[in-house]
């Protein structure tokens, strides 16, 4: 037999139950004392017995509403609490976010962004997905991701982006090289230099071939890595110089290594937030969006102060 009671009829029931008055069981459930009567009707209808033995003087439960009663509030708990879950997953309290973005960005911004958004929001899960860029793009993209974390992709009707940071390029090298004297580097002066690059499929690799053929160089590097500690630390040991992001200058951790603006051509690496155009993010996600934002501004502002003021520290 299936008994079709809703959640309100069993409150209605454990109001009545612990009080023992119609009209005071009314008032909590917030309904007159008629409605209340009816709906404690209707229950016994459904179930087929009485659950209260009512007289003048009292109300009180039968066999029937006893044994009821221990399941109504088991029942009535777990809505509660379900409807609880539901209202701190509206608010952006719990919750998971798959963020897909490049390593260098996701070592750099997604711990401080993270650690910033759980202050406010601790339940929230996350999973991280650092990879390259087409990568990132295609994980938001087929809806593995709910953003992304990456360079400014081509126009398309699947993705949206928001813009967080212009990256400026700049040049590294130790501090005790000649181009650590000038304020401002042109890409020119690297003919010369022992030059150590990103591994060929990175986006930063990409973006500095770019520049060496606005600047009409053919530049061939010396070193090639996927990793940028790798790359700082071949840099330290006066095998070579290289470009790269301002963001990336934490990655990098060590103290004799100056960074320096490349020009002509000034060279900034958009970075943004990808979105699936027609997928509603979740309130959590889009409260760590503005996480995102708010780290950004932060990390921009202390690696220019860290660029500005000599050798690089994390």
């Amino acid at each position: 037999m299936r008994i079709n009671l809703s959640p309100q009829h069993l409150a209605a029931f454990l109001h009545l139950a612990q009080t023992g008055s119609f009209s005071e069981a009314a008032r909590l459930q917030g309904v007159t004392q008629p409605a209340l009567s009816r709906t404690i009707r209707f229950m016994e209808d459904i179930i087929g017995n009485r659950l209260f033995d009512r007289t003048t003087r009292s109300v009180e439960l039968t066999p029937t509403g006893r044994e009821l009663k221990p399941i109504a509030e088991r029942l009535v708990a777990e809505f509660t609490g379900a409807f609880g879950e539901l209202a701190q997953f509206v608010e952006g309290q719990r919750g998971r976010i798959v963020v897909a973005a490049l390593p260098s960005i996701a070592a750099v911004l997604l711990p401080g962004a993270i650690a910033r958004f759980q202050k406010t929001y601790p339940a929230v899960d996350f999973l991280i997905a650092d990879d390259l860029a087409a990568n990132v793009t295609a994980a938001t993209s087929e809806g593995r991701a709910d953003i992304g974390v990456t360079l400014r992709p081509p126009p398309s009707d699947i993705l949206a982006y928001r813009t967080l940071v212009a990256d400026e390029f700049g040049l590294v090298c130790r501090a005790d090289d000649a181009l650590a004297k000038r304020d401002v580097v042109a890409w020119s002066a690297l003919a010369d230099q022992p030059f150590i690059g990103m591994a060929p499929e990175t986006s930063v690799r990409a973006m500095t071939d770019a520049a060496f053929v606005q600047a009409g160089l053919a530049i061939k590097p010396l070193y090639q890595c996927s990793f940028l500690g790798t790359l700082g630390s071949l840099v330290a040991q006066g095998l070579g110089v290289t470009a790269l992001p301002r963001l990336t200058l934490p990655l990098l951790n060590i103290g004799n290594l100056v960074w320096r603006p490349l020009a002509r051509p000034s060279l900034r690496r958009p970075i943004g937030v990808v979105t699936r155009i027609g997928r509603s993010l979740s309130p959590a996600a889009l409260h760590f969006v503005d996480a995102l934002a708010e780290e950004t501004r932060h990390l921009s502002k202390s690696t220019a102060g860290a660029a500005r003021g000599g050798t690089i520290k994390a």
